[in-house]
C-alpha cells in the first residue's frame, strides 16, 4: 500500500486517531514513554501522518521534523504544529531528503508494517541517525494475526488487508506480517542494537468505556496489539 493511499480518508484517520483506545490511549502514551526526557533533542518523525506525536513530543522540548508519503496527512499536519515544524512528503522505501547524522532520534509509529522490504528504510533511518542515536518504534504485535487467524501461520512474511471505519468513514489498509526473528534479523542488519522491546498496557488515564471489559475489571492488565521497540545505531 502507498502511504498516500490515506488520502483518501485522511481527515477521518486524524480524528479517529485523536481519541481512539489504540491510538490516544494505547500507542502514543507507549511511545512518549519510551521516548523519555526530550528536552533540547532533533527528533525525525518518520511516518508522522497528521502529527499528533510530534506535537506531544515538540511540548515535551524536542527539536521536532516529520515527513509522511501522504500529501493530504502532511497538509493536516501543518495546520496542527504550525511553521516551527518542519514537515515534507517523502517515501520511507526511498531516499530521505536529510543530512547524514543529523538526528539524536527517530520515532516511527505503526510505520513499517506497511512495508515488505524493511532493508532499504531501517538503512536510511540508520544513516540520518547519529551513532549512538535511538529509533523508537510501533508495529503490529507478530502474534495477533496467528491468534485471530490461526490458519494463517506465524513464520512466514506474508500481506494481508484489513477492513477499517475510522470515524465513520470505511477504510481498507494493506499490511506485512513477519515473524518477530524477521524483525529483529533486519534490525541486526541494518546497524541496530535491540535495547528495549514493549508490550505495554493502555494508558492508565485510559477513559473506562473505552477498555475491554476484562481489563476495565482489572482481570487483565494488557492485550496483544502492537509490539514496541528501542533501537539504538551501532
Amino acid at each position: 500500500m502507498k502511504a498516500d493511499h490515506y488520502d483518501e480518508f485522511a481527515a477521518s484517520y486524524d480524528a479517529e486517531n485523536s481519541g481512539s483506545l489504540l491510538n490516544a490511549w494505547y500507542e502514543r502514551p507507549a511511545m512518549i514513554r519510551l521516548a523519555g526526557d526530550v528536552r533540547g533533542r532533533k527528533i525525525l518523525d518518520a511516518g508522522c501522518g497528521s502529527g499528533p506525536l510530534s506535537a506531544e513530543l515538540r511540548d515535551r522540548g524536542a527539536e521536532m521534523s516529520g515527513f509522511d508519503g501522504s500529501p493530504a496527512m502532511i497538509e493536516i499536519a501543518r495546520r496542527r504544529l504550525g511553521d516551527d515544524v518542519p514537515l515534507t512528503v517523502a517515501d520511507l522505501a526511498q531516499p530521505l531528503p536529510y543530512a547524514d547524522d543529523a538526528f539524536d532520534d527517530v520515532v516511527s509509529s505503526l510505520v513499517l508494517h506497511y512495508l515488505e522490504d524493511w532493508e532499504p528504510p531501517l538503512a536510511e533511518l540508520h544513516r540520518v541517525l547519529k551513532p549512538g542515536g535511538r529509533l523508537i518504534l510501533s508495529v503490529n504485535h507478530p502474534l495477533a494475526r496467528p491468534f485471530l487467524f490461526p490458519d494463517e501461520g506465524y513464520f512466514g512474511t506474508r500481506q494481508f488487508t484489513d477492513e477499517f471505519e475510522f470515524a465513520g468513514q470505511p477504510g481498507t489498509l494493506t499490511f506485512w506480517h513477519r515473524p518477530l526473528h524477521a524483525m529483529s534479523d533486519a534490525f541486526a542488519a541494518a546497524g541496530f542494537s535491540i535495547t528495549s522491546m514493549a508490550e505495554p498496557a493502555p494508558s492508565p488515564d485510559t477513559p473506562p468505556e473505552l477498555l475491554p471489559p476484562r481489563i476495565a475489571s482489572g482481570e487483565r492488565t494488557a492485550f496483544v496489539s502492537f509490539l514496541f521497540f528501542v533501537l539504538e545505531a551501532r
